[in-house]
């Protein structure tokens, strides 16, 4: 079936005016009749808003289309003339309208009101909602952002493997990935798994960060970053964690933690500032209707003087704040949401650096501090969310490498490569890693890392 070019109904709502001849496309949002004439509006996802399309009887078939239900997909040829009603500009007057794809049963995603819950258990359904469609335009906005601000600033954008031997996080939470038959597993004199036999003749695993990769680039080209999916067997159920996610990490050379801090705090402020300038309508939808307040919220972000406190200070405010915590606070112990959204929500009254936590706690790679207790790391805490970034900067001293890879039971010769960075013709260099996910929660006023996810995928859930 053939059709004229179709103008997409964001260039139709922004620019066309009374008399234009236009054709859409799109999906029915609602169809009402009353005496004589009924009122389509459609949608194609190019923008929040629908097109009213104003149905006569004189239409060749009225009738027909009438019948249609929410979420049919038409294709309208008709005339722009000036609307009558509140809080549109425009309408369509068709001449024609072509039944494209008929539903058949009511849609599921259609009711009003109905619970994010749900929604997930017809994933492939909910974009078609106004909170979903405004979800992906606004991760589709903030990707390009990403690009933007790093591309401003000199970084060159590097593919970091998926497929990995190294445990950058040294947690241990990977998935493992095998052409072994796990029927027929080969096994070694003691008894273990024979990975000599497997497709890559070792242990693989899918990657929780593209970082030190990334670090090999970085002692040739200075400044480059990572964009891409991640991976972490955490058995968490949290609003906040997903088994697949992605992750933005800059690495860059000649830098210290200080670099690190101003770099983070201008990539927070320009991915906000973009969604302003850029999502206007989306970020007003989500303002309304997901989060009261949301735009002074971020607006109060953009404006701010971000805190540097050091993880002591910040220990020694939470065990005076008087406040009992569900999880207990004490030097050397990591900082849970609780503690995180009370520094930013009444202690600092702001987003905030929290700096240099104990080694103990902390991966291998952070450059240890002369007090040979803690490293030069951050958290970049942000009220709502909690941690929004984790970086440092990185251990550049061969000597001290190893010992903290020997403290943390790590093989050095499984890390050969790593240590040859230091070995020749090491700088000093630092990163960080935000978790794109968390990011758009943020941005979005969405409580839930699921809802910001095409297909999220979670313990004990990999659906679509």
């Amino acid at each position: 079936m053939a059709y004229p070019k179709r103008n997409e109904i964001s260039a139709v709502l922004k620019s066309s005016k009374p008399g234009d001849t236009v054709s859409v496309g799109g999906w029915i949002k609602s169809l009402r009749s009353s005496k004589n004439v009924a009122f389509m509006h459609l949608n194609d996802g190019s923008v929040f808003d629908s097109v009213q399309v104003v149905l006569e009887e004189s239409l060749d078939n009225y009738d027909r289309v009438l019948s249609l239900l929410t979420g049919a997909s038409v294709f309208v040829e008709g005339q722009v003339r000036e609307s009558p009603a509140k809080g549109q500009r425009i309408e369509i007057v068709p001449s024609r309208v072509e039944i494209v794809g008929e539903c058949a049963a009511a849609s599921p995603v259609q009711k009003a009101g109905t619970s994010f819950e749900f929604l997930r258990t017809v994933a492939h359904m909910r974009p078609r909602t106004n909170t979903f469609g405004a979800v992906f335009r606004m991760r589709s906005a903030l990707s390009f952002a990403v690009h933007s601000f790093f591309n401003q600033r000199g970084f060159v954008y590097v593919h970091s493997p998926i497929l990995t031997t190294s445990d950058c996080e040294g947690a241990g939470e990977m998935f493992q990935v095998t052409s072994l038959d796990l029927n027929k597993l080969p096994r070694g004199q003691n008894g273990g798994i024979d990975y000599t036999k497997d497709f890559f003749g070792e242990r693989c695993s899918l990657t929780v960060s593209g970082q030190l990769e990334a670090e090999i680039l970085a002692m040739s080209l200075s400044k480059v970053y990572t964009f891409g999916p991640t991976f972490r067997a955490e058995n968490s159920n949290t609003a906040r964690h997903a088994s697949e996610f992605w992750m933005i990490e800059p690495e860059f050379a000649f830098s210290d933690l200080e670099d690190d801090i101003v770099l983070a705090g201008d990539f927070v402020k320009y991915l906000i500032q973009y969604v302003f300038d850029h999502c206007g309508r989306d970020l007003r939808f989500f303002d309304e209707r997901i989060e009261k307040g949301l735009k002074d919220k971020l607006k109060a972000v953009l404006e701010a003087d971000f805190a540097v406190l050091d993880y002591t200070e910040a220990v020694k405010a939470l065990k005076a704040s008087g406040r009992t915590f569900e999880y207990p606070v004490e030097w050397g112990e990591g900082l849970q949401t609780e503690h995180e959204r009370w520094i930013t929500e009444e202690y600092t009254k702001r987003p905030s650096f929290v700096i240099n936590y104990p080694r103990s706690i902390k991966p291998f790679y952070m450059y240890c501090n002369d007090d040979d207790r803690t490293v030069a790391c951050f958290d970049f805490l942000v009220p709502r969310v909690g941690e929004l970034i984790g970086g440092s900067q990185r251990e550049h001293r061969q000597d001290k490498l190893m010992r903290r890879m020997q403290e943390c039971d790590m093989d050095p010769a499984k890390y050969g490569w790593y240590m040859d960075l230091r070995r020749f013709g090491s700088v000093p260099h630092g990163g960080f890693g935000l978790g794109f996910e968390r990011a758009l929660m943020f941005v979005t006023g969405m409580a839930n890392i699921r809802d910001v996810c095409l297909c999220p995928r979670v313990p004990g859930n990999a659906a679509f």
